[in-house]
């Protein structure tokens, strides 16, 4: 098989959720050796797995490695270029699915030993800190406003050339700060491949007292993402960063 955009955004998006929904299962089920080690664990785990998605995306053929629907719909229109869209999203959102289907078999013997059922969806798919839809929207919106911000930034053709290998870090420390400053309301989705497929993965696979898959609050990690990366695609283009 050879390389190619939608095998580095399917393959690179799989990482990003083994790694991602991975350390939030290490923090969160019982008898890991992870357990209770807090949200500074998970930002930083998230980061991490951001990073390595994004040299692994590039490495199986996407040079784009947007691995995230909302950064496919933000450029698109900056750029008024829609042609992307749909392969991109379908891998994204078919790679997120593989990589919480991985993170449920790397963690097998521990769903069982979980009690509550919400520490097992956290696995997969986020939830807020205190439930207030409009304000969850609004949360979701920002905070994925800021990764479009902070991703054009880090390309802008105002600051020049970067390195060679460099970029990936640099959004790599973009997540960490925005799931630091931004990602205690509602778990910092901002993408539905990280929460609409993991979600649904869990709806699926067979885990032992899984209790509900949380589907009235799952528009809001979709819709919020999606309306930001509108706004901040438009900022792009307004003001040609």
């Amino acid at each position: 098989m050879q390389t190619s955009p939608f095998v580095g955004e399917l393959i690179g998006t799989m990482v990003l959720l083994l790694l991602g929904n991975g350390v939030v299962a290490n923090v969160v089920l019982k008898q890991t050796k992870g357990n209770s080690s807090g949200w500074i664990v998970i930002t930083t785990g998230w980061a991490f797995a951001v990073t390595m998605g994004v040299f692994i995306a590039k490495s199986f053929g996407s040079v784009d490695a947007h691995l995230n629907p909302a950064v496919t719909v933000a450029f698109a229109v900056a750029t008024n270029d829609y042609s992307n869209l749909v392969p991109y999203i379908t891998a994204q959102m078919i790679g997120g699915f593989l990589g919480a289907t991985l993170v449920w078999i790397l963690y097998r013997p521990h769903w069982a030993a979980t009690p509550d059922p919400f520490d097992k969806l956290a696995c997969f798919a986020t939830g807020p800190a205190i439930r207030s839809k409009g304000d969850n929207f609004v949360s979701e919106m920002m905070a994925t406003l800021m990764l479009i911000l902070g991703l054009a930034g880090i390309s802008s053709k105002h600051l020049g050339e970067l390195a060679i290998g460099v970029g990936p870090y640099l959004v790599g420390i973009l997540i960490w700060s925005i799931g630091l400053s931004l990602g205690g309301t509602t778990g910092y989705a901002m993408s539905p491949a990280r929460d609409f497929s993991p979600r649904l993965a869990h709806a699926l696979l067979p885990i032992p007292g899984k209790g509900s898959s949380d589907w009235n609050y799952s528009w809001v990690p979709v819709a919020g993402p999606i309306v930001g990366a509108i706004v901040g695609g438009l900022l792009i283009r307004w003001f040609a960063l």
